[in-house]
């Protein structure tokens, strides 16, 4: 199954793997921007080229996951189990763990519940590490293809001098802000 997603200025195609194992349906996400960084491919790591260095486009493909996320309950016949049929639909959760998958709920609120779709549909997000937050510089708010009334949940300022010094934008702070709750792996 493909779906197309807005990623920056272009638009990818992702396609979704899915099986049904153990009463679990688990759906992966193909599109070459993953592929080109699995380690034993290229002899990276999956965040950067060694550790400590993010890939340039991290927050490019980490959008293309997030929106991925959102389209596969709408286009997957999830037809497996013996009790469901079909697409999961609109009254789903979606759990996103850590930085990488901050902006689930906010796409969700602009691309689709202000459309009339997931009217229902909720983000769970739960940090699993809190010092990889997602900090960016604060001009790449842009490629995210969010609308400026989001621009303050990403706002943050903070001592590190990288990514940039001063104003950066913070996937996981937008996270936090915009999800409807917010779970941790410990107390």
């Amino acid at each position: 199954v493909l779906a197309e997603v807005r990623v920056g200025d272009s638009i990818e195609t992702v396609r979704f793997f899915h099986c049904y194992k153990r009463g679990v349906d688990r759906v992966f996400v193909d599109n070459p921007m993953f592929l080109e960084k699995v380690w034993g491919k290229t002899g990276s790591k999956i965040y950067g080229p060694k550790a400590g260095l993010d890939y340039k486009e991290n927050q490019l493909r980490f959008s293309l996951l997030c929106q991925a996320a959102l389209e596969a309950p709408r286009v997957l016949n999830l037809n497996n189990n013996k009790y469901f049929s079909g697409p999961y639909g609109e009254d789903v959760i979606f759990i996103g763990n850590d930085w990488h998958t901050a902006l689930l709920p906010c796409y969700l609120k602009t691309m689709y519940q202000s459309n009339g779709l997931y009217k229902h549909a909720k983000v769970a997000f739960c940090i699993h590490n809190i010092a990889y937050q997602g900090r960016f510089p604060f001009t790449d708010f842009s490629s995210l293809n969010l609308p400026d009334e989001f621009r303050g949940s990403f706002d943050f300022i903070d001592g590190y001098e990288l990514p940039v010094k001063g104003r950066k934008i913070n996937w996981m702070k937008a996270g936090i802000l915009e999800s409807d709750r917010v779970l941790t792996v410990s107390p």
